[in-house]
């Protein structure tokens, strides 16, 4: 390849590689006697809500039996509930179901069943309880699974917290750039904000996990719920005196 195309080729990047960071931060226009810069800020907060999520699921012969079924489930879970201080009402079902179930090794396709289920998603703020009803739920073999992830709730708190974060940089960046030219900051002439959520799920053990260790302490027993990470992107312009 010539010098020629080598430099063109080159040029050509260059000129991608702007296109793609312009994409990623606004287009400033330059003013006179002015700074910007952009920085990044982080807050980590501990959860305040689990969210524990299980089905409801039965099959039998027929749809009734199966409905039925899955009725007297139901029940023993709002019975679990009530034993571990929390009303039924709080549980919400995501969604309902009843399906056919066939032999799909018979050439006929032939109905042998119908299975019903019914999806449960329950918030807890007492992280105490989680251990409790995911056992009684094993062990009345209510749920085929189960799963806790934590969450934050008070998430605009976190938010305006990690922006506190990055506009402390920006402004300790520009503080410096001022500083070694002899001037000073003005005022803030525009900014621009970006928050990202790092909300990190937490699967917990299921139904035969549960089953094979009911005299040990629950999954999550002693064990602290992982922080949730909120990061910031500030962008900051000021002027200069």
């Amino acid at each position: 390849m010539s010098s020629m195309k080598i430099a063109t080729a080159f040029l050509v990047a260059l000129w991608l590689i702007g296109t793609v960071f312009a994409q990623d931060r606004p287009t400033i226009t330059a003013q006179p006697n002015s700074v910007f810069a952009g920085a990044d800020g982080k807050y980590e907060a501990a959860p305040d809500t689990a969210l524990l999520q299980f089905n409801i699921s039965a099959q039998a012969d027929t749809a009734k039996e199966a409905y039925e079924q899955a009725s007297k489930e139901a029940e023993h879970t709002r019975q679990i509930l009530r034993s571990t201080g929390v009303e039924p009402k709080a549980a919400e079902i995501g969604y309902y179901s009843i399906q056919p179930i066939y032999d799909w090794k018979n050439p006929k396709r032939k109905l042998v069943g119908y299975r019903v289920t019914t999806s449960v998603s329950l918030k807890l703020k007492d992280f105490s309880k989680i251990g409790p009803i995911t056992q009684q739920l094993a062990d009345a073999d209510v749920s085929q699974s189960q799963s806790v992830n934590y969450t934050l709730e008070n998430m605009d708190e976190a938010k305006s917290k990690a922006v506190e974060d990055a506009f402390r940089h920006a402004r300790a960046s520009l503080e410096t750039v001022a500083r070694a030219s002899g001037r000073t900051l003005g005022e803030l002439s525009y900014a621009s904000v970006d928050t990202f959520e790092n909300v990190r799920p937490m699967p917990m053990a299921g139904r035969a996990m549960a089953m094979e260790t009911r005299a040990a302490p629950a999954p999550t027993e002693e064990f602290t719920p992982q922080n949730i990470s909120i990061t910031s992107h500030v962008n900051a312009m000021f002027t200069l005196k």
